[in-house]
């Protein structure tokens, strides 16, 4: 009798439904290249899908024949074991069920692996993790349809899943993990139910890491979350506290607190977040000419099994959403962040709750009850590893400087990892940089002494103008990630032994140097843009306005000097030319041309010179050792070079606190070295080797008016300094406030300003004195008493006598002689 040649009908009906559902399926996966996996060739493949769905099954198939991969459906077979498939679910879709089967925990496949390689050592296989998600492919989302159907933390029934195949399957994310050997896994395991329990539990965490990435960690039924956050030991004492000190019923307190909590918390929705970045992508088309994102892989290295904390520089109200949109697009989850209770706007604050933000009070003191609530829940955020955002500045920046850090919610941060450190921690640092402002007319008001606009639902609405106007280019770095154990580690020890005491010195002490090396962290992050370098030359000049030809040649000047003395490894410099980049800032209206028969000017009016302003800031950190050696040889013409060394050094402790510079004391001279050189190269200073003499170039040369126009880039900051330090010698130690102290530079800089035109538009900003005043404490040159007032010694003379290398005379005999006029303290 003969045999009927065998048909696989099981193959062949897999086969039709998988041509079936890459009809309306494309894919994205990663990696996009199998070599990546190292998978060894002699060792069998077992692929694991996360939860029993076929459509998951057809598209693992598809994807590895598609990738050259050993097929899922194939025999898995060795020397010592077979199966009839390469692959295994590790959930089984229960819905349905009316009683769990016992017997059905574990895959037959899985068991089978186990026990075969409990029993022959000789046995490997390679399990590749395969995650599949419907609907988060990055930037494919276009619809708010697909956005309400998209992945989400729950599992899905049949139905749930044939309507996110229909609404989402050409958005589909396919991820290939590395390969895990299940002889590692088990080593040391010698009961198979025990063992197939351990790696089902590995395979587990390690499928839920990937959704924590790509969707953030679980954190559902948010009134059961806020119910267990009221129960904490340390709320029931701040509202047992409550009670007893404002005389009121403990059921009170108790809604007290859960008002509070509810203030507090967002509750957040993955479906209103894709709605967003539908929305986003939307406004970021109408408003700018391209977002360009740099490093964004130090985020996805450190994501798995890390909980995240994004510090952004705070420069707009658009720094919020934009990040959100950047992280979300490259397949991360959100951040949730930390948002001013100023932002909690009728409808708005309920659409930024359903994103992510949680809420904050401007001032926790006086508030006990409501700061445990605020702590506590910021606890769970981090102990469930939520990734977080906030702005270390508390505010934004007026100046276009990064700001002195607020030690408030870092504390907190810093106080929760200490008490439970349940995973690792990290700051990713962010750098956002703007070509144009939309908040630019507002900053300008608020520099003239205009009070700052509270938000209103009314001002956001007025803000749709700004979608008709061109805003350029966004840019956006990511810095290296800085791992808070292993910091803590450096800082103080013994950190792990400690109580969590907020008042102890040694957590006090380490919140500001974590504050202080993230605001360094996020200036070694900078973009420079074209606006920037037009802005830092231009401004430099007498009436803002010069030949555009010397322009070109300054511009040069400092693009050279920026490549080859580098700031910092992760600068982003700016690719265009000298040229390309005085047309480029012309068009977006921020300087005016004039042609003229002699050369064509370049010129910025008053307004444009204050928004100019901003953007020089940006990068003065950048520029701040050029500057200051050109500033030194282009005033004082000859300067022994070890005399230019001290003179840099005096000064360089208060300009690295006020521009969070990133050098340390014994770098300083390599760093003066690299610069020497620089400028010697550009034909800017003339170094003697045989004599020790830096030398400026001759008066009636180019290059001359060049070197000075290098040194006016830090002169403003310099300038504010001395004009501090001098109020302080006349008034005498103790006679000042820090508040009068403020008060009296910021009003003599006004004066100064309009009576010799002193070329900053930002020069006599209140909050660059506060910020002086500010690095002058921390430096140890000032301190207050009890009394609140400011005392010093003999350092001021010192810290004062530098800028005679520095600063003109005729501009120091103005600053003193204005400061002599001063009314005394007091009067």
């Amino acid at each position: 009798m003969s045999k009927l040649p065998f048909f696989d009908f099981t193959g062949w009906t897999l086969n039709v439904l998988r041509r079936i559902l890459y009809l309306a399926t494309r894919t994205q996966v990663f990696p996009d290249a199998p070599g990546m996996l190292e998978l060894r060739p002699d060792l069998p493949v077992c692929y694991v899908l996360h939860e029993r769905h076929l459509s998951n099954l057809l598209v693992l198939d598809h994807e590895c024949r598609r990738l050259g991969l050993p097929p899922a459906l194939q025999v898995l077979r060795d020397g010592a074991f077979s199966a009839r498939r390469s692959f295994f679910f590790l959930l089984r879709n229960t819905r349905g069920q009316l009683l769990p089967n016992p017997r059905g925990d574990h895959s037959v496949l899985l068991k089978s692996m186990v026990g075969t390689a409990l029993a022959n050592p000789g046995f490997d296989v390679q399990l590749v993790p395969v995650t599949i998600l419907w609907g988060r492919e990055p930037g494919k989302q276009d619809s708010i349809l697909k956005a309400l159907f998209a992945e989400t933390w729950q599992s899905v029934s049949t139905l749930r899943q044939l309507f996110a195949i229909l609404i989402h399957g050409r958005h589909t994310v396919v991820r290939f993990n590395a390969p895990i050997s299940l002889r590692e896994l088990l080593r040391g395991d010698i009961d198979e139910t025990r063992a197939a329990r351990k790696l089902r539990r590995i395979l587990r965490v390690h499928f839920r890491r990937q959704r924590e990435m790509a969707l953030g960690p679980d954190l559902s039924h948010r009134r059961t979350q806020l119910r267990s956050l009221l129960n904490m030991p340390s709320v029931r004492k701040a509202i047992a506290l409550e009670a007893a000190a404002k005389s009121i019923p403990l059921p009170a307190a108790e809604r007290s607190a859960r008002e509070f909590a509810l203030e507090i918390a967002s509750d957040y929705s993955y479906s209103v977040v894709q709605a967003l970045s539908l929305f986003l992508s939307w406004v970021w088309n109408q408003v700018f000419n391209g977002v360009e994102v740099h490093n964004f892989e130090r985020v996805t290295a450190v994501a798995p099994g890390h909980g995240i904390v994004y510090v952004p520089c705070h420069r707009s109200h658009v720094d919020y959403l934009l990040l959100s949109y950047i992280i979300f697009n490259r397949g991360l989850m959100v951040p949730h962040i930390a948002a001013g209770a100023n932002l909690n706007l009728p409808l708005v604050g309920a659409v930024l709750r359903r994103g992510g933000a949680f809420f904050l009070r401007r001032k926790l003191k006086g508030e006990p009850l409501y700061a445990a609530v605020f702590l506590e829940y910021l606890h769970l955020m981090i102990d469930r590893g939520f990734p977080i955002e906030y702005f270390i500045e508390g505010g934004r920046s007026r100046s276009g400087r990064m700001l002195a850090p607020k030690a408030g919610i870092l504390a907190m941060t810093i106080q929760s990892f200490v008490r439970s450190r349940s995973r690792p921690l990290v700051f990713v640092p962010v750098y956002i940089g703007y070509e144009k402002l939309m908040e630019g007319g507002s900053y300008l008001a608020e520099l003239h002494g205009r009070p700052k606009q509270s938000e209103s639902l009314t001002g956001l609405l007025g803000a749709v103008r700004l979608l008709k106007r061109n805003f350029g280019k966004v840019h956006v770095n990511f810095g290296q990630p800085l791992e808070l154990a292993e910091f803590l580690d450096a800082h103080h020890p013994a950190w792990r032994e400690e109580s969590v005491d907020p008042h102890a010195p040694w957590l006090r002490g380490a919140v500001d140097a974590t504050a202080t090396a993230l605001a360094r962290a996020i200036n070694a992050v900078a973009v420079v843009n074209p606006v920037n370098l037009l802005a830092v030359t231009l401004l430099s000049t007498p009436k803002h306005a010069a030949d555009l030809r010397l322009l070109q040649r300054q511009i040069e000047h400092v693009q050279y000097l920026l490549a080859e003395t580098p700031y910092a490894e992760s600068v982003v410099p700016c690719a265009l030319s000298a040229a390309e980049v005085i047309d480029y800032v012309r068009g977006l209206a921020l300087v005016e041309s004039h042609p003229h028969p002699l050369g064509d000017m370049v010129r910025a009016s008053e307004q444009q010179a204050a928004l100019l302003a901003y953007f020089r800031n940006n990068i003065l950190h950048l520029l701040a050792m050029p500057a200051l050696l050109a500033c030194l040889v282009s005033h004082n013409q000859i300067l022994p070079r070890q005399r230019a060394r001290e003179a840099i050094r005096g000064i360089y402790g208060l300009l690295r606190v006020e521009l969070f510079l990133r050098w340390e004391a014994e770098e300083i001279d390599a760093a003066i070295d690299c610069t020497e050189a620089a400028l010697c190269q550009r034909g800017l200073i003339f170094g003697d080797s045989g004599t020790g003499l830096l030398r400026a170039p001759p008066p009636n040369s180019e290059a001359s008016p060049q070197l000075q126009q290098l040194g006016e880039i830090i002169r403003p900051t310099l300038e504010r300094q001395f004009l501090t330090l001098a109020l302080l010698q006349h008034h005498g130690s103790g006679r000042l406030t820090r508040a009068s102290l403020e008060e009296a530079a910021h009003l003599l800089a006004q004066r100064l300003a309009m009576l010799y035109e002193f070329n900053s538009a930002d020069f006599s900003e209140r909050i660059q004195f506060a910020n002086v005043i500010r690095n002058l404490i921390d430096a140890g040159i000032l301190q207050v008493d009890a009394a609140g007032l400011l005392q010093f010694d003999e350092r001021i003379t010192l810290a004062a006598a530098q800028t005679e290398l520095l600063l003109a005379a005729d501009v120091r005999h103005s600053i003193q002689r204005i400061a002599r006029a001063a009314p005394a303290a007091g009067a």
